[in-house]
This record gives structure tokens, sequence and C-alpha cells, in this order.
């Protein structure tokens, strides 16, 4: 049991630094409301075939790299390649912390939780596999 607690309770101390290196640059990003979003208007969630490289990547760096990518290994916890991804998402442990499920610390940890649209292609590519695609 302890094994499993301390790397979420590193995950959980790893991103309190979230909010301060946040990548978004006015609210209008932050909350997703785009008046033109790029699908002419549907706002619609696609999560068939999602790919890590395309569809995955984008959402992880953008949401989770300023603690644990670049060389930043907040918590013991490294998603800043394939690798460090694929061993949170097949351990159970990447959709519980963006999920913000009981007992696991959510995550960014101290910002906003991710779209359930991103949340919904994360939890397709790990359905399908996770491959390194």
């Amino acid at each position: 049991m302890k094994k499993l607690l301390f790397p979420l309770f590193a995950i959980a101390i790893a991103c309190t630094t979230t909010i301060v290196s946040c990548s978004k640059d006015n609210e209008q990003d932050i909350t997703n409301n785009n008046p033109n979003p790029p699908d002419g208007g549907n706002n619609s969630c696609d999560t068939a075939n999602m790919q890590y490289t395309r569809d995955v990547l984008p959402i992880i760096s953008g949401s989770c790299y300023s603690c644990h990518g670049n060389g930043n290994v907040s918590g013991g916890v490294s998603l800043g390649n394939y690798a460090g991804l694929k061993t949170q998402a097949d351990n159970g442990n990447l959709l519980h912390v963006i999920n913000h499920d009981a007992g696991y610390p959510a995550m960014p940890q101290g910002g906003s939780k991710l779209s359930d649209c991103n949340i919904n292609k994360i939890r397709s590519w790990i359905n399908h596999g996770a491959l390194n695609n």
C-alpha cells in the first residue's frame, strides 16, 4: 500500500506549481470557450482513432509538462516521453488523477480539471492499447 501511495502523493506535490507556470495566455484559452472552434462550430468530441503524437501528446504537454516534462520529474513522475506516460497509463494512475477520483491527487494540482473531451481522448487512447503512434 505504501508503494502505491508514495507515487500518488508525489504526483500531488509535484503539480503545486502548475498554476504558477500556466501556459495559457488568457481566460478564453483556459476555459476552452472558443467562439470559432476549429471544427467549424461542431462542439462534438471525436475520440475515435486516438493517436499518441497527434492527440494525446498535445494534451499532456500543455497540461502536465510544467511539473512532469521537459526534465521535470516532480514526485518521481515523468510524462515527458512515451515510456513515462505509458507507465502511468498502464498502472491506472493517469486516468485516476485526471478524473479527480477519490483517493488520488487531483491533477493538474491547483489547476482546473481537464475538459471531459480531453479526458475521453486520453481514456480512448488507453483503452485501445496506449500505442506509441
